[in-house]
C-alpha cells in the first residue's frame, strides 16, 4: 500500500522484541491505519508529530480498526518488497 497522509496519533515505541515506531495515519479518503515501522532495522522517524504529513509504502493487513501497514523498511532477506516512509522530505528505509 502506497498512500499519504496525516499523523493523528503517536504511541510509544514498542521495546519488546523487535523495537518498533507506531503511529495512526488518517487518510485522505477520512480512513485510519496503523504504521508500524521496525525500527531495529530501519532507522526511526525522528521529529514525527500529531498533524505531520507523511508518505509511506509497505505491506497493508487488514483488521476491524481499519488495518495496519508493516514491512514499511528493506527486508534484510529480500523476501519482501522494500518499503519506506517519507518525512519532512528524508526517506526512511
Amino acid at each position: 500500500m502506497k498512500a499519504t497522509g496525516r499523523v493523528i496519533k503517536v504511541f510509544p515505541d514498542d521495546i519488546k522484541g523487535a523495537k518498533h515506531q507506531k503511529f495512526t495515519v488518517k487518510l485522505k479518503n477520512n480512513k485510519t491505519v496503523l504504521v508500524v515501522h521496525n525500527i531495529s532495522i530501519a532507522p526511526k522517524v525522528y521529529g514525527l508529530k500529531v498533524g505531520d504529513k507523511v508518505e509511506f509504502l509497505g505491506q497493508y493487513q487488514w483488521n476491524s480498526q481499519g488495518g495496519m501497514v508493516h514491512w514499511t523498511h528493506h527486508d534484510p532477506h529480500g523476501e519482501h518488497p522494500v518499503g519506506w516512509i517519507k518525512h519532512n522530505g528524508k526517506l526512511y528505509s
